[in-house]
C-alpha cells in the first residue's frame, strides 16, 4: 500500500495536534511540566549511567512511557471535568485509576533505572 498525496499532510496535521495537546498538558499540569523535566534530565543520565546504548534508550524510554501515561490520565481528567465539574464519586474513582497507572509506570521506570544502576 503506498502513500497517496495527502498523507504527507495528514502526517503534519497529527503532528501538529500532538504538539498543540503537549503544549496544553504542559501549561495546565504541574505532573507533566514535571516528568518533561525528568525527560530532559534522564537524557545526560542515562549517557553516564551505561555505557551499552539499548540500555540508554531503555533508560529514556521509560520515562517517556512515563510522560505518556501521564498525558493519557490528564486526557481523562480533563474529559471527567468536561462531563461534570461537580465532585462525583464514579468521576473520583477514574480519575484515581488513571493515577494509578501513572503509578504503575513510574514504578516500573524506577526499576528499570534501578537495575541498569546496579548494572543487573
Amino acid at each position: 500500500m503506498s502513500a497517496g498525496p495527502r498523507e504527507p499532510a495528514r502526517l503534519w496535521r497529527a503532528f501538529l495536534n500532538s504538539r498543540d495537546g503537549l503544549a496544553f498538558a504542559c501549561r495546565s499540569e504541574a505532573a507533566v511540566r514535571l516528568e518533561m523535566w525528568l525527560l530532559a534530565a534522564s537524557i545526560p543520565a542515562a549517557l553516564l549511567a551505561t555505557p551499552d546504548w539499548g540500555r540508554r534508550v531503555a533508560l529514556v524510554a521509560t520515562v517517556l512511557f512515563v510522560l505518556a501515561i501521564e498525558l493519557l490520565n490528564t486526557a481523562i481528567e480533563k474529559l471527567c471535568d468536561h462531563v461534570t465539574p461537580d465532585l462525583h464519586n464514579q468521576i473520583k474513582i477514574v480519575k484515581d485509576v488513571g493515577s494509578a497507572a501513572v503509578l504503575m509506570a513510574a514504578l516500573a521506570a524506577c526499576g528499570v533505572w534501578i537495575a541498569v544502576l546496579a548494572g543487573l
